[in-house]
């Protein structure tokens, strides 16, 4: 009996050569940003945070610490078993899928950060995140999700690089294929070579509107950047929405 090949993100993100690629993601960063968020949009300690995709914990961690009861929820085995040694009363992390979360009016909050989405192959796996974030939500609860701006990483595309990151040289190559930005990952370690792909799909800010509406939030607001700058189409590097369950 033949076992089923995980998905692209199944595979990489669960690979510690994705966490050692993107070691400059660090806590300050991850902090800085979430201390924006939570004044700007009043997080309380009282309130029950979901981060979605979580990876190994840096924004669930700094929430917590901030006061807030959280639950990180990821696909990959390692990053829960990583997450999991700082779970405290109020810090909790599960593994599960995004398409199939079966929360029910359990969260005020729930986060999906640093483009953490956009990676199936068809819109109706996309519509399963947002409806099974809407069931999650108390009534009022907020969902806010942080987006790459596709138009300008289009625009800006780099084609070829190699990153050096700990004697290891990451040859990187990117294209934009039938919607999708692709990341093709190669690199040899201990004598042995190694292929990755990552694939994102270019969802612009009317798509995003359409999943907002189709599972049935009240987009509030779309920032442009980390400090919740106003939102540009040609120049904003992030696209940051902020939604409502009525």
């Amino acid at each position: 009996m033949s076992v089923a090949k995980k998905e692209w993100f199944g595979e990489w993100f669960d690979s510690p050569y994705y966490h050692l690629l993107y070691k400059h993601r660090n806590e300050h960063e991850a902090a800085a940003f979430i201390d924006v968020l939570a004044d700007k949009l009043h997080f309380q300690p009282t309130q029950q945070l979901l981060d979605l995709a979580c990876g190994k914990g840096r924004h669930s961690i700094y929430l917590n610490a901030k006061g807030l009861d959280v639950c990180g929820v990821d696909l990959s085995p390692s990053n829960i078993a990583t997450a999991s040694a700082h779970a405290n009363a109020r810090l909790r992390f599960l593994q599960k899928d995004m398409r199939t979360l079966d929360f029910r009016e359990e969260f005020d909050v729930v986060l999906n950060l640093f483009t953490s989405f956009g990676y199936f192959d068809t819109q109706e796996e996309h519509l399963q995140v947002f409806r099974g974030v809407y069931r999650a939500l108390r009534p009022g609860g907020m969902f806010v999700l942080d987006f790459l701006n596709p138009e300008l990483v289009l625009r800006k595309l780099v084609s070829a690089e190699v990153k050096q990151v700990d004697g290891v040289d990451f040859h990187i190559r990117r294209e934009a294929v039938d919607g999708y930005i692709r990341k093709h990952i190669e690199f040899s370690e201990e004598g042995r070579a190694h292929h990755y792909t990552e694939k994102v799909k270019a969802i612009t800010k009317e798509e995003f509107e359409h999943f907002f509406a189709e599972a049935g939030f009240r987009l509030e607001a779309c920032y442009g950047d980390y400090q919740l700058g106003v939102y540009d189409a040609c120049c904003s590097e992030r696209m940051i929405f902020v939604a409502r369950k009525p």
